[in-house]
């Protein structure tokens, strides 16, 4: 009778194809999935995983670990959220290639863009690389706990090739020739894709990050470049969320070109509201055409959290905060609760250039409190807004109660597009589409403000599980979009779904166990750079190529993870 390397018994198996769930059992040779239903003869490790949920590991393909990765093999928090395949080098910002000397700028636009600690990166990274090759062999150096593939960065591109003039918006004939080349010979030595960002919401001190106002003559040379070294990907991100004309025309354009697949991120917009309809569905028509195209949705809105150790909250800019700023949290939030300095704060008002900051600090109707429960879809009538006018309070004073909540550690939930209506309905019929990928979880990003790299359990618990404020879906669905179609999107074919011959990346999950921790504050990074983390339980073990990598949350010290390069039939 057969000896495998490790069998997993009794499971619930939900495959990751889309398929009713079944019970059965997994063995494991090699690293790849040897059986799946009924297996005969014993492990020389076993699982009993009666009762608990056994699906594909997490294929996450929006993070930006472009500079963790170079420093942590354990990939938190994506790793302690079941991911095994991480893409990185999204939104045109990233760390080849380089030209010698250029590391503060690529640091300083990742800082902005990413809300990534400079201190840290600077720390971290140990620059031994000027190709993106040697980059990705920089990167293969150190085991890990996770898969990990990158793409080209628009913005380290024109760094690397236009120099101190990064930032122009036209550039020659010989430039964009020369950009094409680049990105062919790096898609070449493994580079999964190229990236892009064409929203005013990526700037830095220099201003918008080089490549947004690119024409388009420079982004469809840089698609021949793609097109040219073999099947991959271009993804980008814009304020036209899929649905501007003008995009449409170069998205086009670009998917008719041979093996090149556009991803983008789309998320419902306040200034129109239904437009992501249409862009789903000009998606879909131009998939039945034969073109690879595939907008990236959220599982939750993209969450600012604001408190008195993050990057931002609504006092941060009155006059009487400012001093605050270096004092420890135990300190700041004895002096707020000060009556004579708190009644000086709350009358003052935001003093900021920045229109987009003082919309943030003030948006009290689009302002709540996250809890202990980890509410991210609370009703309109639980805002700060409302609260106040409830209670005959002034919205500032709401606001300061309940950040100074838990010894000043409290956050305050303000979601970020894709809540127009006041509840999840939009993303619901966003991941009910058949043309959507799940994405945007920027695991490893906006360290100070957000933390969404729980994306994928936040599918789970809220979508499976927990939702009480509409419709529900289903489990095979949700666990589909999160493992083989994200992994389909970036050509990955030999991971994503629990069949014979795929990758052994697999999560053993007590769905009723599972539950997202409220975020906190650390301090772990190079340099003591701060992040949020989300801890989270009812993951029982996460294996990778065959490995346990994680049992209930706490890392064995395997680390099989690779560096990806290039597509997997």
């Amino acid at each position: 009778m057969a000896q495998h390397d490790l069998v997993i018994r009794n499971g619930v198996i939900v495959d990751g194809t889309g398929r009713e769930r079944f019970d059965g059992d997994i063995a494991i040779d090699d690293g790849l999935i040897s059986a799946v239903g009924e297996v005969e003869g014993t492990g020389r490790e076993e699982i009993d995983a009666a009762g608990d949920l056994v699906a594909p590991g997490w294929v996450d393909i929006h993070t930006h670990y472009d500079g963790q990765v170079t420093w942590d093999p354990e990939m938190a928090p994506s790793s302690w959220h079941g991911a095994t395949t991480v893409v990185m080098g999204n939104c045109g910002v990233g760390f080849a290639p380089l030209r010698p000397g250029g590391e503060d700028f690529l640091v300083e636009l990742m800082e902005a863009v990413e809300d990534i600690p400079g201190t840290a990166l600077h720390e971290g990274i140990d620059w031994r690389w000027e190709t993106f090759g040697q980059y990705l062999d920089a990167l293969e150096e150190m085991p890990r706990t996770v898969d990990v593939a990158a793409q080209v960065p628009h913005a380290a591109l024109r760094a690397y090739v236009l120099g101190k003039d990064a930032h122009v918006d036209e550039v020659t004939a010989d430039q964009m020739q020369e950009m094409a080349d680049i990105t062919a010979e790096a898609i070449r030595q493994g580079a999964i894709g190229f990236s892009t960002s064409r929203t005013l919401l990526h700037s830095s001190k220099y201003g918008l990050i080089p490549g947004t106002n690119a024409m388009p003559d420079e982004l469809i040379a840089i698609g021949r470049g793609v097109s040219d070294a073999g099947p991959s990907v271009f993804q980008y991100i814009s304020d036209g969320l899929g649905s501007d004309p003008a995009d449409r025309r170069w998205v086009r354009e670009l998917a008719e070109m041979s093996g090149v697949t556009v991803t983008y991120s789309l998320a419902q917009s306040p200034r129109a509201p239904e437009a992501f309809i249409g862009a789903l569905d000009e998606a879909m028509e131009m998939r039945e055409e034969g073109l690879n195209v595939f907008p990236q949705v959220p599982s939750r809105p993209t969450g600012m959290l604001f408190g008195l150790q993050s990057s931002f909250h609504p006092f941060m800019a009155h006059p009487s905060y400012r001093p605050l700023w270096a004092m420890p949290l135990e300190e700041r939030v004895a002096t707020l609760r000060d009556p004579e300095f708190r009644a000086t704060l709350l009358a003052e008002e935001p003093r900021t250039k920045s229109p987009g900051a003082l919309h943030m600090a003030t948006n009290w109707k689009g302002m709540f409190r996250l809890g202990q429960e980890c509410d991210y879809e609370p009703a309109p009538e639980t805002s700060v807004e409302a609260t106040a006018a409830r209670e005959g309070r002034d919205p500032q004073d709401v606001a300061l109660e309940w950040l100074l909540e838990d010894d000043g550690k409290s956050l305050l939930f303000s979601p970020l597009g894709s809540y127009v209506e006041g509840d999840h309905e939009a993303i619901r019929t966003m991941l009910e589409h058949p043309a959507s990928a799940v994405g945007l979880s920027d695991g490893g990003a906006h360290c100070g403000l957000i933390c969404d790299a729980s994306f994928p359990t936040y599918l789970l618990t809220h979508w499976v599980r927990d939702r009480s404020r509409g419709d529900r879906l289903p489990l095979e669905h949700v666990i589909n979009k999160q493992t083989k179609v994200t992994a389909d999107v970036y050509g990955l074919g030999d991971r994503g779904s629990l069949e014979v011959g795929k990758r052994a990346d697999i999560n053993v999950i007590d769905l009723e166990a599972l539950h997202l921790h409220v975020p906190e504050m650390i301090f772990d990074l190079p340099a003591g750079g701060r992040r949020l983390i989300q801890p989270v339980d009812g993951y029982r073990r996460t294996i990778q190529s065959g490995e346990v990598t994680f049992i209930d949350g706490k890392p064995t010290g395997a680390r099989p993870g690779k560096v990806i390069r290039g597509r997997r039939s």
